[in-house]
């Protein structure tokens, strides 16, 4: 089974992105199949286009840590190397109508939401189309997403149903969204994990630092004593507990429920031992990411974007047939 899935070089990735990704990612890979993951940086330009100053920087960091989480049994490459993307895109928005675009979910949503950035460009609107070719261009069978992503493959299939029905050729199948429950991480400040907040966990940092994060952590708002009683189930470091380990181990998990409800431990005992066992997960991570040299983020990266490449160019040429390009 082929899997295709990406993420955008926007900042440095936060410990949200290896639970609610990475963790998947590593599970498609380990279970033998044919995966390709890209860092999306034509996609990070539809709503970070106004500085492009770290965009190397992120993308190439963005590599490393992929390979420093284990990834690197899978086929990495970056967007913007493999040109024939862009080509299909182009082809793809000949026959996407417009209304198909305007109702995307996601597009209203970001506009709404998102009132620090200038989201008015075409290709802002035009991502899903991007979109859709990322994924089709690799005859990905199954595509690991969020919920709020799902309409994307949605939308994906109908372009491929319509290109095969227009071309008279079945040239792509359709793909199927992948979905995982995930334990959804807050920021240390219990709002969103957002970097504008500056309420993130970075992936790669140190103990020490990682500390200085965990430690003054929000927790349930009703616990303002040691001695008033809380409820795990609306605290954000029990979601913690859960990515990290602690719920799956039964003497942990009673020992932080028993502990909490009925006041007998207090936030800095159970954050003690959150803090222990996310060292003991990510500490290999920060070994290996301190240990891989630039040399080694390029040869993976310039591997990578040979094969994804090569397997570009064989679906174009069936494409262009299809179409009737001449060249």
């Amino acid at each position: 089974m082929r899997i295709l899935s990406g993420i955008r070089p926007t900042g440095k990735v936060h410990v949200g992105h290896f639970v609610g990704v990475f963790e998947n990612w590593l599970k498609l890979q380990d279970e033998g199949n044919d995966t390709f993951y890209f860092i999306a940086d034509w996609h990070a330009l539809t709503t970070h286009y106004e500085d492009t100053s770290e965009l190397k920087e992120f993308t190439f960091d963005l590599v490393k840590t992929l390979i420093a989480v284990g990834l690197d049994k899978s086929t990495l490459f970056v967007q913007s190397a493999v040109k024939e993307h862009a080509e299909l895109m182009l082809l793809f928005s000949m026959i996407t109508p417009l209304s198909w675009l305007e109702r995307v979910p996601t597009y209203k949503e970001m506009r709404q939401q998102i009132t620090n950035r200038d989201l008015s460009n075409a290709g802002f609107l035009m991502y899903p189309v991007l979109q859709a070719a990322d994924i089709l261009i690799y005859k990905a069978d199954g595509v690991p997403v969020g919920e709020d992503q799902v309409y994307h493959v949605e939308l994906t299939r109908e372009i491929a149903r319509r290109f095969n029905y227009l071309f008279k050729k079945e040239v792509f199948p359709e793909p199927k969204e992948l979905l995982s429950k995930v334990p959804k991480l807050l920021g240390t400040d219990g709002r969103k994990m957002s970097k504008s907040y500056g309420n993130t966990i970075p992936l790669i940092t140190t103990e020490a630092e990682l500390s200085k994060m965990v430690m003054p952590m929000v927790t349930d708002t009703n616990r303002k004593r040691r001695s008033d009683p809380g409820n795990p189930e609306v605290c954000p470091v029990w979601d913690y507990h859960k990515a990290f380990g602690t719920a799956d181990n039964p003497e942990e998990a009673q020992w932080v429920v028993e502990g909490c409800t009925q006041a007998k431990i207090g936030c800095i005992d159970c954050k003690k031992l959150l803090l222990k066992n996310m060292v003991q997960k990510l500490q290999p991570i920060w070994d290996r990411y301190n240990s891989i040299t630039d040399a080694q983020v390029k040869e993976v990266m310039e591997e990578g974007n040979e094969k994804a490449r090569k397997v570009a160019q064989e679906t174009m040429n069936e494409v262009r047939d299809a179409v009737k390009i001449m060249y």
